[in-house]
Protein backbone atom coordinates (compact mmCIF):
# COMPACT_ATOMS: atom_id res chain seq x y z
CA UNK A 1 0.00 0.00 0.00
CA UNK A 2 2.53 2.42 0.63
CA UNK A 3 4.55 1.61 -2.36
CA UNK A 4 1.11 2.77 -4.48
CA UNK A 5 0.96 5.97 -2.36
CA UNK A 6 4.31 6.95 -3.15
CA UNK A 7 3.91 5.93 -7.15
CA UNK A 8 0.57 8.46 -7.09
CA UNK A 9 2.51 11.03 -5.64
CA UNK A 10 5.69 10.98 -8.00
CA UNK A 11 3.15 10.53 -10.89
CA UNK A 12 1.12 13.92 -9.61
CA UNK A 13 4.49 15.84 -9.20
CA UNK A 14 5.66 14.84 -12.44
CA UNK A 15 2.58 16.99 -14.03
CA UNK A 16 2.35 19.86 -12.34
CA UNK A 17 5.30 22.46 -14.59
CA UNK A 18 3.39 21.84 -17.14
CA UNK A 19 0.24 22.93 -15.57
CA UNK A 20 1.77 25.93 -14.22
CA UNK A 21 3.25 27.56 -16.87
CA UNK A 22 2.03 31.05 -17.04
CA UNK A 23 0.90 33.32 -19.68
CA UNK A 24 3.76 35.75 -20.44
CA UNK A 25 3.57 38.96 -18.99
CA UNK A 26 1.78 41.76 -21.71
CA UNK A 27 1.20 38.95 -24.38
CA UNK A 28 -1.61 39.28 -26.66
CA UNK A 29 -1.03 37.18 -29.21
CA UNK A 30 -2.98 34.11 -27.93
CA UNK A 31 -6.05 36.01 -26.45
CA UNK A 32 -8.67 36.33 -29.09
CA UNK A 33 -11.08 39.15 -27.55
CA UNK A 34 -7.77 41.18 -28.06
CA UNK A 35 -7.24 40.19 -31.68
CA UNK A 36 -10.77 40.76 -32.45
CA UNK A 37 -11.02 44.02 -30.90
CA UNK A 38 -7.99 45.42 -32.94
CA UNK A 39 -9.05 43.77 -36.05
CA UNK A 40 -12.44 45.29 -35.66
CA UNK A 41 -11.58 48.63 -38.30
CA UNK A 42 -10.96 51.11 -35.74
CA UNK A 43 -9.08 53.60 -36.59
CA UNK A 44 -6.32 55.51 -34.79
CA UNK A 45 -7.30 58.46 -33.13
CA UNK A 46 -4.81 60.27 -35.14
CA UNK A 47 -6.71 59.03 -38.71
CA UNK A 48 -8.62 61.75 -40.04
CA UNK A 49 -12.18 61.99 -40.62
CA UNK A 50 -14.08 59.97 -43.45
CA UNK A 51 -14.59 62.75 -46.56
CA UNK A 52 -18.44 63.75 -46.45
CA UNK A 53 -19.95 63.09 -49.92
CA UNK A 54 -20.17 66.41 -52.02
CA UNK A 55 -23.45 67.22 -53.65
CA UNK A 56 -24.40 66.65 -57.37
CA UNK A 57 -24.07 70.09 -58.24
CA UNK A 58 -20.45 69.98 -57.16
CA UNK A 59 -19.34 67.59 -58.60
CA UNK A 60 -20.94 68.27 -62.12
CA UNK A 61 -20.21 71.21 -63.64
CA UNK A 62 -21.42 72.18 -66.85
CA UNK A 63 -19.31 74.92 -67.53
CA UNK A 64 -15.76 74.08 -67.09
CA UNK A 65 -13.98 77.06 -68.94
CA UNK A 66 -14.12 80.52 -67.77
CA UNK A 67 -12.21 83.58 -68.00
CA UNK A 68 -12.46 84.68 -63.71
CA UNK A 69 -10.37 87.34 -62.13
CA UNK A 70 -7.03 87.87 -60.28
CA UNK A 71 -8.41 90.97 -58.87
CA UNK A 72 -10.18 91.25 -55.24
CA UNK A 73 -13.69 90.09 -54.87
CA UNK A 74 -15.76 91.27 -52.47
CA UNK A 75 -19.51 90.90 -51.67
CA UNK A 76 -21.59 91.96 -47.94
CA UNK A 77 -24.14 90.12 -47.11
CA UNK A 78 -26.05 90.80 -43.97
CA UNK A 79 -26.83 87.17 -42.31
CA UNK A 80 -29.02 87.66 -39.16
CA UNK A 81 -26.33 85.50 -36.90
CA UNK A 82 -22.59 84.80 -37.09
CA UNK A 83 -22.20 81.83 -40.11
CA UNK A 84 -21.08 78.57 -38.77
CA UNK A 85 -18.18 77.47 -41.14
CA UNK A 86 -19.58 72.80 -40.78
CA UNK A 87 -17.14 71.45 -44.03
CA UNK A 88 -14.03 72.65 -46.16
CA UNK A 89 -13.51 70.25 -49.03
CA UNK A 90 -11.69 70.36 -52.43
CA UNK A 91 -12.03 68.89 -56.26
CA UNK A 92 -10.73 68.54 -59.17
CA UNK A 93 -11.63 69.52 -62.33
CA UNK A 94 -10.82 69.39 -66.07
CA UNK A 95 -9.71 72.63 -66.44
CA UNK A 96 -9.86 73.96 -62.72
CA UNK A 97 -9.72 73.18 -58.44
CA UNK A 98 -12.25 73.91 -56.73
CA UNK A 99 -12.58 74.52 -52.70
CA UNK A 100 -16.01 74.73 -51.29
CA UNK A 101 -17.00 76.49 -48.17
CA UNK A 102 -20.22 74.86 -46.51
CA UNK A 103 -22.06 76.91 -43.87
CA UNK A 104 -24.73 75.75 -41.48
CA UNK A 105 -28.42 77.73 -42.06
CA UNK A 106 -29.50 79.23 -45.50
CA UNK A 107 -27.21 82.74 -45.00
CA UNK A 108 -23.56 83.39 -46.40
CA UNK A 109 -21.71 85.33 -44.38
CA UNK A 110 -19.68 88.61 -46.11
CA UNK A 111 -16.96 87.17 -47.78
CA UNK A 112 -13.42 89.09 -49.46
CA UNK A 113 -11.14 87.10 -51.30
CA UNK A 114 -7.97 88.24 -53.28
CA UNK A 115 -4.29 87.21 -53.98
CA UNK A 116 -2.05 88.48 -50.68
CA UNK A 117 1.80 88.23 -50.85
CA UNK A 118 4.02 86.49 -48.23
CA UNK A 119 4.43 86.59 -45.76
CA UNK A 120 1.15 84.04 -44.60
CA UNK A 121 0.08 84.71 -40.58
CA UNK A 122 -2.26 83.74 -38.38
CA UNK A 123 -4.35 86.10 -36.69
CA UNK A 124 -4.32 86.53 -33.11
CA UNK A 125 -0.51 85.81 -32.56
CA UNK A 126 0.78 87.04 -36.04
CA UNK A 127 2.66 83.75 -36.83
CA UNK A 128 3.96 82.88 -39.83
CA UNK A 129 1.54 80.42 -41.42
CA UNK A 130 3.49 78.00 -44.16
CA UNK A 131 1.66 77.15 -47.33
CA UNK A 132 3.06 75.31 -50.45
CA UNK A 133 3.31 76.81 -53.91
CA UNK A 134 3.76 80.15 -55.29
CA UNK A 135 0.65 82.57 -54.65
CA UNK A 136 -1.65 82.92 -51.79
CA UNK A 137 -5.00 82.62 -52.24
CA UNK A 138 -6.76 84.45 -48.69
CA UNK A 139 -10.90 83.51 -47.98
CA UNK A 140 -12.13 85.35 -45.85
CA UNK A 141 -15.98 85.47 -44.07
CA UNK A 142 -17.38 87.85 -41.72
CA UNK A 143 -19.64 87.44 -39.32
CA UNK A 144 -18.82 84.12 -39.56
CA UNK A 145 -17.38 81.11 -36.61
CA UNK A 146 -15.81 77.83 -37.33
CA UNK A 147 -16.86 76.51 -33.49
CA UNK A 148 -20.13 76.06 -30.92
CA UNK A 149 -20.31 78.33 -28.27
CA UNK A 150 -18.50 75.71 -26.42
CA UNK A 151 -15.54 76.37 -28.12
CA UNK A 152 -15.79 73.06 -29.94
CA UNK A 153 -14.36 73.05 -33.75
CA UNK A 154 -17.24 72.61 -36.48
CA UNK A 155 -14.85 71.77 -39.31
CA UNK A 156 -12.17 68.60 -37.65
CA UNK A 157 -9.50 69.73 -39.36
CA UNK A 158 -7.17 72.81 -39.80
CA UNK A 159 -5.65 72.13 -42.99
CA UNK A 160 -5.69 70.04 -46.33
CA UNK A 161 -3.46 69.00 -48.87
CA UNK A 162 -5.15 67.92 -51.65
CA UNK A 163 -1.94 68.74 -54.11
CA UNK A 164 -4.07 69.03 -57.23
CA UNK A 165 -2.87 70.44 -60.27
CA UNK A 166 -2.89 73.64 -59.34
CA UNK A 167 -4.80 74.43 -55.80
CA UNK A 168 -1.82 72.46 -53.34
CA UNK A 169 -2.86 73.19 -50.12
CA UNK A 170 -5.45 75.06 -47.73
CA UNK A 171 -5.00 76.40 -44.22
CA UNK A 172 -7.32 77.90 -41.71
CA UNK A 173 -5.85 81.23 -40.54
CA UNK A 174 -8.64 82.95 -38.49
CA UNK A 175 -11.28 81.89 -36.39
CA UNK A 176 -11.23 84.85 -33.82
CA UNK A 177 -13.65 87.49 -33.62
CA UNK A 178 -16.73 86.36 -35.57
CA UNK A 179 -14.01 86.21 -38.32
CA UNK A 180 -13.27 83.00 -40.32
CA UNK A 181 -9.62 83.13 -43.12
CA UNK A 182 -8.91 80.55 -44.78
CA UNK A 183 -5.91 80.49 -47.52
CA UNK A 184 -4.77 78.25 -50.20
CA UNK A 185 -1.59 77.61 -51.29
CA UNK A 186 -1.39 77.76 -55.08
CA UNK A 187 1.10 76.44 -57.80
CA UNK A 188 0.20 79.59 -59.98
CA UNK A 189 -1.75 82.17 -58.96
CA UNK A 190 -4.03 82.00 -61.62
CA UNK A 191 -7.40 83.19 -62.29
CA UNK A 192 -10.19 82.74 -60.04
CA UNK A 193 -14.04 82.86 -59.67
CA UNK A 194 -16.95 82.82 -57.06
CA UNK A 195 -20.32 80.57 -57.18
CA UNK A 196 -22.84 80.41 -54.34
CA UNK A 197 -24.61 77.61 -54.14
CA UNK A 198 -28.11 76.51 -52.00
CA UNK A 199 -28.92 73.71 -50.30
CA UNK A 200 -26.92 73.45 -48.11
CA UNK A 201 -25.27 76.73 -48.20
CA UNK A 202 -21.59 76.93 -49.54
CA UNK A 203 -19.17 79.03 -51.11
CA UNK A 204 -17.80 77.30 -54.27
CA UNK A 205 -14.00 78.81 -54.92
CA UNK A 206 -12.53 77.52 -58.61
CA UNK A 207 -9.06 78.52 -59.22
CA UNK A 208 -7.54 78.10 -63.26
CA UNK A 209 -5.06 75.23 -64.00
CA UNK A 210 -3.54 77.33 -66.42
Amino acid sequence: MRNLVIAFLLFVSALLPACSEAEPANTTANRPDVASHTAGGEQPATSKPAARSAPADERTVEFGDFEGTVERTEKKNSPAEAAILSDVRTGRHDRFDRVVFEFSGNELPSYLIEYIDKPVRACGSGDVVPLKGDGWLQIRFEPARAHTEEGKPTVAFRELQPMLPNLLEIRSTCDFEAQVEWVAGVGSPNAYRVIELKDPTRLAVDIRHK
